[in-house]
């Protein structure tokens, strides 16, 4: 786990050295940004996951497409999102992160996700629980604190900062039949995902579409912490490796 958070805040590191500078900003297929922040933090990822083991695939937004022939017959792959919250990244409100998943048998096991402008990382491993580090870029000792969720009797829910759907607030109208008043906080990337680990937050619904990248580190930070990220019309847990992946709508949520 160390190597993987090392790996994580130097990421990081490479892209705040872009955050300020003059950038261009270019358009993918799908029309989403890609700034150089984002190549820049795939390469060096890519690079330094095959120095720890060049038998494990990568996965990665930035990456070659695979084609699922190729990956249906992988047992273990590392699924990563270089920069996760471009939009965000562009409009500099420091929303945004570095997410390294390590997937197993279709479910996420491992994850670290590392804000490194709030220099904040987030970390957990399967049935080991999920932890924080606060300034994990800049202190020389790490000290990682165990994320026990303190839940509060105002039930918080999250929405995202620039993917707020109309199915997405039809859902929301109907929590709140349920539960009463809410309150609600915009924010970007998969620091959604952290807020509910934390119990900061309660509800995080997203019946618009995302990528399994998105998630991957975000639920199992989620599920160590005694959360859920499951499907919204079957409530079970998301999986990856899927012939298409795009994820389904989706709810993250913490009692």
């Amino acid at each position: 786990m160390k190597d993987i958070i090392e790996i994580a805040v130097q990421a990081g590191k490479r892209i705040l050295e872009v955050y300020d500078d003059t950038y261009n900003i270019h358009q993918k297929k799908d029309l989403s940004p890609l700034t150089l922040a984002d190549q820049l933090s795939h390469e060096y990822i890519k690079t330094e996951l095959c120095k720890l083991s060049i038998s494990i695939p990568i996965l990665s937004e930035e990456g070659d497409t695979i084609p699922f022939k190729e990956r249906k017959n992988w047992t273990s792959f590392w699924l990563i999102d270089p920069l996760d919250g471009t939009k965000e990244f562009i409009k500099k409100n420091d929303e945004f992160t570095v997410n390294i998943a390590l997937i197993q048998g279709n479910r996420p096991v491992l994850g670290v996700i590392y804000a490194p402008a709030l220099d904040i990382l987030y970390y957990a491993e399967k049935n080991k629980g999920a932890f924080k580090i606060m300034h994990a870029g800049t202190s020389r000792d790490r000290k990682s604190t165990l994320i026990i969720s303190s839940s509060s009797s105002n039930k918080k829910v999250l929405i995202s900062r620039s993917h707020l759907s109309k199915a997405t607030q039809d859902y929301i109208e109907l929590l709140q039949v349920q539960e009463g008043k809410l309150e609600f906080t915009s924010i970007g990337s998969s620091l959604k995902f952290c807020m509910i680990a934390e119990g900061s937050a309660h509800y995080y619904p997203r019946l618009a579409p995302t990528m399994e990248w998105d998630t991957a580190a975000g639920q199992i930070i989620v599920e160590e912490a005694n959360g859920q990220v499951v499907e919204y019309e079957t409530g079970n847990p998301l999986v990856y490796n899927k012939e298409i992946i795009t994820n389904p709508p989706f709810l993250c949520s913490i009692s």
